[in-house]
This record gives C-alpha cells, structure tokens and sequence, in this order.
C-alpha cells in the first residue's frame, strides 16, 4: 500500500517505536491519528513533527472500550478516512516469575496487550474492509517466540497478539486489506518506565542500548512492510534468532534462552 495521502491511527504514538513510526509515516506523505494514554506524550511528537493538520492527537486508554469505540468517527472527521491501523502500544510486567505477579498485574498486562488491541481492531476493522486498500499492523515481541525469564504474562499477552494477526490474515485472505504482525526484539525504548517496571538491577544499561535496535530503525521497518504489504517482520537480531529456534528446536531454545536472561529475574 503506498502511504503518500494514506490515514493511519497509530498507537502508543507518544514514545518510543510508536513515536518514530508517527514520524516516519508523515515523512512518506502520508496523514496520521496518533493515539497514547499520555497527552504531554502526544504533544512532544506533535512537536517534533511539525505537520500541521497531517497529524492529529488522541489521547485516550485503548483499554477503555467505549472510548476506543467513539475514535474512528474522531479520526474520519479530522482527516476525511481511515486507510490503516498500527498497534503500538503494550506495556510489559516486572521481572518476576509468575508465582510471584499478582494476579492484577497480570490482567493490566493482558488488557493493554491484548484486549487493547482487539478493541482497536474491532473498532477500525468495518471502516478498513471498505477501503480500496487498508492495513492492519500488530506489534508482538521476540517475547512470543520463546519465553524470557520474568515476562511470561508479558509473552503470553504478545502472543495471544500473534494469533489474532495470523487469525485475521486468513479470514482476510483475498480482500483488500494487508495484514501485518511485528516482532521486535531490544528497541531502545521507555518502555519499562512506561510500564511502571524497575529495570533489572545487574543490567548493564550502557550495554544494553547499545545492543538494542533504535526506535527509528524500527519504524522504518514497520513503514516498509506496510508499503510491501509483509506478513511477518522480525526487528533486530535477537528478534531473528528467537524466531528461529522457536521453530526449529522449541524446547532447546527455551532452555538456552532460560539460562542466558535467567539473571533478569528479581532477587
């Protein structure tokens, strides 16, 4: 789908991957809703993307049904159509094993992971079918291929997303609208302040930026695949190792992933 004049609601649009994927998308023409929880969040990308009426803010809780509900006749009125959606937005738990996370935790995990992406689909999906053509992107996490140690709700939460992208590919085969589902692996993000989440006291974080992806590149990838209509997109190298021993040696992959990130998990 070409994005030059396209609209698309994009979420978690005030930080980290959500944010550059705002911008990279108004840098390839096209028009973009920019929907986060944070409104001072939004009003930074605002600012770094001086875009004028291409970029429009909603500040809103996509856990929050009735007003996820209300956002596309918001969308349409300010920009005409909906040609595309990006599910950004997630949180993750903090790094504990299970028997350890409240149950609470869990299901605020779930929610914005899961149910926040199901209620944005369910919202935009009826505008998208009637488009010349449409997208859909899920961003997952290398967190669904195989399981990090003290993120398995987390994991869990992505891939429950995984499938539901898959899901939709097949009952979507044939029509106009181009599916997407997202694997990133490290991005340097905030995600784990915007979590709530304490990161890892023995984490070297120098180190750790460094390995990481950037937002930026991950965008790119996102804008790329949206344009070359691409089912699967795995960011980074970690993401492309997990995807591969998940599915060529599942248990062992588990094992080894186990004992190189097991030093995550809290005391």
């Amino acid at each position: 789908m070409k994005l030059q004049s396209k609209v698309l609601v994009v979420t978690g649009g005030g930080a980290g991957i959500g944010r550059a994927t705002v911008l990279e998308l108004l840098s390839r023409g096209a028009e973009v809703a920019a929907v986060d929880i944070s409104e001072a969040g939004l009003k930074e990308t605002a600012d770094l993307a001086d875009a004028g009426d291409r970029l429009s803010l909603h500040p809103l809780d996509i856990t929050d049904r009735e007003q996820v509900l209300a956002l596309p006749a918001s969308v349409a009125d300010q920009h005409g159509k909906v040609d595309g959606l990006v599910n950004i937005a997630g949180i993750i738990q903090p790094f504990v094993d299970i028997i350890d996370l409240d149950f609470d935790v869990i299901e605020r995990v779930i929610n914005v992971n899961f149910w926040g992406t199901v209620n944005m689909v369910k919202a935009f999906l009826p505008i998208l079918v009637t488009r010349p053509e449409s997208s859909i992107v899920n961003v997952a996490s290398m967190g669904a291929l195989v399981p990090v140690p003290g993120q398995s709700a987390y994991g869990a939460s992505k891939a429950a997303v995984s499938l539901l992208t898959e899901g939709l590919y097949a009952e979507l085969r044939g029509s106009n609208i181009s599916i997407t589902e997202v694997f990133p692996g490290a991005v340097n993000t905030g995600i784990t302040e915007n979590s709530g989440v304490e990161r890892p006291g023995d984490v070297n974080e120098g180190l750790a930026e460094k390995l990481a992806t950037s937002p930026e590149d991950a965008a790119i990838k996102i804008a790329t695949a949206i344009e070359k209509e691409k089912l699967r997109v795995r960011i980074g190298k970690d993401a492309v190792l997990f995807d591969l021993l998940g599915r060529v040696m599942p248990q062992t992959g588990i094992k080894l992933v186990a004992k190189a990130l097991g030093s995550f998990l809290s005391d």
